[in-house]
């Protein structure tokens, strides 16, 4: 994306804001036509007092320069603090639309994403983003009204001297326009680099009982050296890009200067300029250094802050989730049709579901069975939209899931799940997350009753308002497991998936687990994926799937008589229980 349109971009971000925005900008407008003043009064101060003694001039030039910085230290502290106001509510703006961008996003999106990349990106990227929108225009605006102030004044002064200030522009600007290319180019690296190393951080940090059972702090050691070796690498060239013209520029107007410092003093020789007129000159030639090193350090400011605005704005162009139902249902009756099913995921050699169909009736509870891999968790994936099918299409209750508008849908489906999701937050928060504000207190605790989790909840320090850490790290696997399972018994859904529930649990934990979860199956139909075939025996029907297809159907005895696959998995599972026992 072009410059011109990253900029324009940003600026709208920026026009909710314009009452202060222009506050700012009137303050710098004030501040840098003052700027002018100050070698303006050295004339009349000089020839006037020094060389005419002028009384009058004598008694307020003083009272001029004392007003002339009270004007200035106002104009500027204003302008300053308005446009940081501005700047950090484009932050907010920024970061509350990329998050909302974030979780518009199709699970397949977080499949391929880079989570760190991510993170940095809302995290700090959009920060970059404060300097280029606010601190650079504030500087642009300013200096660059100042500096046509001083050279103004510079021309009125003496012309033939104001033609050698501007003899130094077409060098600096080719100067300013190479590190402009480099800056860009380091700070787009830096930004990526930085999703990097939140990404090494996070998995390290995640997975730390991993990294030091199987001695991996050495592996993880050089991967995070490697990522931080990277930025600092970019951050020396960012930083020689950032400073090496700022030399370059200073010498020009050093040579500048002292070709004007020699023909002023021939002028003076000849009565062309007087004290005072030169006085002023160079005070004004002086002045001007400040405003322009500004203009020339924000190149810096100004390209990390194109730079990120590439990534956010890339993120801030993705497109939601599609959603082009619009059938809404109040409570479906839960019954699911599967025609002809294909579902294919990008670069995989073979389709993870062929040819499924099948027939789930309301308040049935279908068993999903077959070796890893076979497809169980791709097709209950499909019921919520998590994925779209390749070929087919999946009715509930008589209507294509793609008319279904998807917050009625998944209005209607609870999930749990054996990686379960809490949130660093109250049990209380976890049972009714989504609609905490909508539940009484009385609901919550006839959940976590229901899921058979009341009892621990009791002895919990705070109780309902127990703080469980991140991903609920102060519970046991169990303890999870029910909170997850009164989730899903508040929620009421008329569908329920349950996605290998029970399968990283100890016997007494599945078993406490297992009677909530025939609470939660109570009147609901239900898709059970299970690993321990002895959990799903009272299934109302068993559906085997091998390699995408389905295989066998049929309830526990039914499949056990017909020695399929079904009987074989049961065996092994038999014998291997039995010789763990």
């Amino acid at each position: 994306m072009e410059s011109k349109t990253l900029y324009l971009n940003l600026l709208g971000y920026v026009r909710p804001h314009w009452r202060m925005f222009a506050l700012s900008v009137l303050c710098m407008v004030l501040t840098a036509a003052s700027e002018p003043v100050l070698p303006a009064l050295m004339k009349p101060m000089l020839d006037g007092s020094f060389v005419a003694k002028d009384a009058v001039i004598i008694h307020w030039i003083p009272l001029a320069l004392v007003a002339l910085f009270v004007v200035r230290g106002i104009t500027s502290f204003v302008s300053i603090y308005s446009m940081a106001y501005v700047g950090n509510h484009v932050v907010m703006d920024l970061r509350r639309r990329m998050f909302d961008k974030l979780l518009a996003q199709p699970v397949p999106f977080f499949d391929d994403a880079n989570k760190g990349q991510l993170v940095a990106n809302a995290a700090y990227n959009v920060t970059q983003l404060t300097d280029a929108a606010t601190n650079v225009l504030t500087t642009l605006v300013r200096d660059v009204l100042t500096v046509a102030g001083l050279l103004g004044w510079l021309l009125y002064l003496n012309w033939k001297l104001s033609l050698v200030t501007f003899a130094i522009a077409p060098p600096a600007l080719w100067v300013f326009r190479y590190a402009s290319r480099r800056l860009r180019h380091t700070s787009r690296e830096l930004q990526r680099n930085l999703g990097d190393i939140t990404q090494v951080l996070d998995e390290s940090i995640a997975g730390q009982k991993i990294v030091k059972v199987f001695d991996g702090r050495q592996y993880e050691h050089n991967r995070f050296e490697a990522v931080i070796q990277h930025a600092r690498h970019f951050s020396m060239k960012q930083t020689a890009a950032d400073n090496a013209h700022n030399p370059i520029t200073q010498l020009l107007a050093a040579v500048a200067m002292a070709i004007i410092v020699y023909i002023a003093t021939q002028q003076a020789a000849t009565d062309q300029t007087s004290v005072g007129g030169f006085v002023s000159f160079i005070v004004a030639m002086m002045l001007l250094s400040a405003p322009m090193k500004r203009l020339s350090s924000i190149n810096g400011s100004l390209q990390r802050g194109l730079a990120a605005a590439e990534t956010v704005f890339a993120l801030l162009d993705l497109k939601d989730e599609p959603d082009t139902g619009t059938t809404v249902f109040d409570r479906a009756r839960g019954e699911l049709r599967f025609e002809d099913v294909h579902l294919a995921y990008p670069g995989k050699p073979r389709p993870a579901l062929a040819g499924i169909d099948l027939e789930v009736h309301a308040g049935e509870t279908v068993a999903l069975v077959g070796s890893s891999g076979g497809g169980k968790t791709s097709l209950a994936n499909l019921i919520p939209r998590f994925y779209m099918p390749s070929h087919g299409r999946i009715l509930l209750d008589g209507v294509d899931l793609n008319d279904i508008r998807l917050d009625s849908l998944r209005a209607n489906i609870a999930l749990v799940s054996q990686e379960t999701t809490l949130f660093n937050d109250t049990i209380a928060a976890n049972i009714a997350y989504g609609r905490l504000e909508k539940v009484s207190r009385a609901e919550i605790e006839r959940a976590a009753e229901a899921a058979h989790a009341l009892d621990f909840i009791r002895e919990s320090p705070a109780g309902l308002d127990t703080l469980i850490g991140e991903n609920g790290v102060k519970l046991s696997g169990g303890q999870r497991q029910r909170i997850a399972i009164a989730r899903a018994i508040l929620k009421n859904a008329p569908i329920l998936i349950l996605d290998e529930a029970t399968s990283a649990l100890d016997t007494e934990s599945e078993r406490q687990v297992q009677a909530a979860l025939e609470n939660l199956m109570q009147g609901r139909t239900t898709l059970v994926i299970a690993h321990r075939l002895s959990t799903i025996e009272s299934a109302d029907r068993i559906v085997v799937l091998d390699q995408g297809r389905i295989v066998e159907i049929g309830s526990h005895a039914e499949l056990l008589t017909k020695g399929g696959i079904y009987s074989r998995l049961h065996a092994l599972q038999f014998h291997e229980e039995k010789d763990t026992a």
